[in-house]
């Protein structure tokens, strides 16, 4: 057979079983036996071993995994992996449309694209290969899930595009087929195993499986939906989508470009039925802004971006009985009340519980006991109570009423104006705000403390060995007593002590975040821990003080001056200070190009010719100009570029802030 004939065969080969795998696993419809195919994957690698140069880095040959991982390791992201802004609601697409064209005018395109019930993956391709896959993570870093990706027939190990830039990053869903999940759900039941609830669950628990082999045994699939570059190939998000589809990546035929928010809708009822009709899940559609110019325009919050949204299609609800009302205290001492059901199956899981979110709810709900009670899961959300069936309520049956004392101290609850939470005070003396304040403190994005968990805390605080924060720093004073525990070996021991002695290298920001403080997430504490420099400053801080410092509110300020008001609080970071945690900022010794820029202030906005605003932020603030977040009475000049959001520039001259090029940016850096 010659060279030519040779390499035609092995590409029908690839082609045939590739078909064959869809079939099977997508459409559930085989049309060849298991040994039929295994003979012609056998075959196929037969003549791949003879002729490595016509062998297709793509080849079902290549997916059948072998490399076990003990521990994944931890990746960071080059881009952060945000999530997005969702909503049930079509007026707050309208709103969000509404929202866009105030910061960008009318002139401007949607990509709508169905929203995947599967897992995030990052895809970083090198010289056309794949180097690395790593899951979403907390969004900053995730595990390398590499060996298991590379099972999945429609992730290219190698792209065949000569166009394609040589470093690139590329993100998608990872799922499962329902014919594939229904199968795979069957032979797990008929081993005697627990069955997964659904494909998602299937699929996220196989992704993460050591074995790849393994792996390969559960066929995963994979759309792709971003492109990330240094720099920009490309004018669109369309554009980078129909892109990539030539590099050989699986994006979504669904896709869909539109003009404006009623075409978006449109899109959106089309699928709320015909989503039924997929042979994979989905829970909504993304509705993304098409142009990178215009994304880069409208920027992002800490959390998401401002020119993409969801919007989730409402789960299907069903009606159970509300056996009784019991009550939970969360770690601030929130307490929220929980309604107890009688177990019925939703979305595919069986629900007992459901949340009732605070007194007003119940109020508004006007609960009674034994009630017949509508229940739904939106998402991957606790199942919510929608409304009570009247006509089923019992003769005489009891109304529900939120308590007045907290249910695991007795302390008598507070509930400050305009808030709908319930509080315990008592956040010294209750159970489980004691233990969840621990919790948090140990949790990976506070001190990040190696050999020690949630159950583990539980457990400490039931032998008396902690009662707070403070406490787990004098642990290694009580070992005879550790090693009385079940499960708690001396090199357990040994490894925990080691964790929290390193705890006391983290940074002043992990630290406040780790105290607790309502309100005081991770970006607020590193923005206080920013602005105050030290624990001393704050403690003494007034609300006045803590506002002017950028993002702090009234409520996270009187909340802090609140916190520092109790001796108790004020007794446990000194006694944190004794055991050597840090405290204060590591002022970085910052080298300026120029002086020229200090004590001005600046925003930029539009797409400029020469620099990126990347490249214009750097400037200012290598010459001691500060950036500021938004327009505001504080700024100093708005550097405009063109397609500058029409709101910004309205707001700039109301307020008249001086507007500038970046050439005269730059004359006023050059003196």
């Amino acid at each position: 057979m010659s060279l030519t004939a040779i390499k035609e065969e092995m590409d029908a080969l690839v082609a045939e079983l590739n078909q064959h795998n869809y079939n099977y696993y997508v459409l559930a419809m085989p049309t060849i036996g298991d040994y039929e195919f295994d003979k012609k994957l056998k075959y196929l690698a037969e003549l791949e071993k003879a002729n490595p140069d016509f062998a297709d880095p793509n080849s079902p040959t290549q997916r059948v995994g072998g490399d076990i991982t003990k521990n994944f390791i931890t990746v960071n992201h080059k881009y952060p992996m945000l999530s997005l802004g969702n909503t049930y609601n079509e007026q707050d697409l309208r709103d969000f449309d509404e929202r866009i064209r105030k910061a960008i005018g009318d002139n401007f395109q949607y990509v709508c694209e169905l929203k995947f019930d599967g897992l995030s993956i990052s895809l970083t391709y090198e010289k056309g290969k794949l180097l690395r896959a790593v899951t979403r993570g907390d969004g900053t870093k995730g595990d390398d899930v590499t060996n298991n990706v590379k099972t999945i027939h429609t992730i290219p190990h190698q792209i065949k595009s000569t166009v394609a830039p040589e470093h690139f990053e590329i993100r998608g869903e990872i799922f499962m087929h329902k014919a594939a999940f229904l199968r795979l759900n069957a032979a797990r039941e008929e081993l005697g195993e627990v069955a997964y609830a659904n494909p998602r669950n299937f699929a996220s628990g196989t992704i993460k499986m050591q074995d790849s082999k393994e792996v390969a045994k559960r066929p995963l699939d994979g759309f792709i939906y971003f492109l990330y570059t240094d720099k920009n190939e490309f004018k669109t998000h369309w554009e980078s989508l129909n892109a990539v589809k030539d590099w050989s990546f699986h994006v979504c035929e669904h896709n869909k470009l539109v003009s404006n928010i009623d075409a978006v809708l449109d899109f959106i009822h089309h699928w709320e039925n015909e989503r039924f009709k997929l042979s994979y899940d989905i829970d909504g559609i993304v509705i993304k802004v098409n142009s990178y110019a215009q994304q880069q325009e409208l920027g992002f919050t800490s959390k998401s971006p401002r020119w993409a949204i969801s919007y989730k299609y409402k789960a299907a609800e069903v009606e159970t009985v509300l056996e009784k009302v019991t009550y939970q205290v969360g770690r601030t001492g929130a307490v929220t009340p929980v309604a107890n059901l009688k177990p019925v199956l939703l979305a595919g899981t069986t629900v007992k519980r459901a949340t009732l979110h605070n007194a007003n709810e119940i109020e508004r709900l006007d609960l009674h006991e034994g009630d017949t009670v509508y229940v739904e899961k939106g998402g991957e959300i606790i199942p919510k109570i929608i409304k009570v069936n009247l006509d089923k309520r019992l003769p005489g049956s009891t109304k529900v009423h939120y308590l007045h004392n907290c249910p695991e101290c007795g302390t008598e609850l507070i509930r400050k104006e305009g808030e709908a939470v319930h509080y315990c005070p008592n956040d010294e003396g209750c159970p489980p705000q004691i233990v969840g304040k621990i919790q948090h403190f140990i949790s990976r994005k506070a001190m990040n403390i190696d050999g020690l968990g949630d159950e583990t805390i539980e457990t400490f605080y039931k032998h008396g060995l902690v009662n707070h924060i403070s406490d787990l720093y004098t642990l290694y004073q009580k070992s005879d007593q550790l090693k009385t525990l079940d499960r708690f070996g001396e090199r357990s021991i040994e490894n925990m002590l080691a964790g929290i002695e390193k705890s006391k290298e983290m940074p002043f920001e992990k630290v406040l975040f780790g105290l607790g403080i309502r309100y005081v997430g991770e970006t607020v504490a590193k923005k206080t821990a920013a602005g105050v420099k030290n624990i001393d400053n704050l403690s003494k801080a007034t609300v006045e003080e803590l506002i002017a410092i950028d993002e702090i509110g009234q409520r996270i300020a009187e909340s802090i001056v609140e916190y520092f008001g109790k001796s108790e609080h004020l007794q446990q970071v000194e006694l944190l200070k004794l055991a050597g945690l840090q405290f204060e900022i590591e002022e970085k010794v910052i080298t300026l190009d120029s002086d020229r820029l200090i004590g001005k202030t600046f925003v930029i906005s539009g797409v400029f010719e020469s620099f990126s605003r990347d490249e214009l932020k750097d400037m200012i603030e290598a010459n001691g100009g500060k950036m500021l977040s938004g327009i505001s009475g504080k700024l100093n000049y708005l550097v405009a570029g063109d397609n500058m959001g029409p709101s910004k520039l309205e707001k700039a001259n109301k307020l008249n802030v001086p507007i500038i090029s970046d050439a005269e940016l730059l004359e006023m850096i050059n003196g």
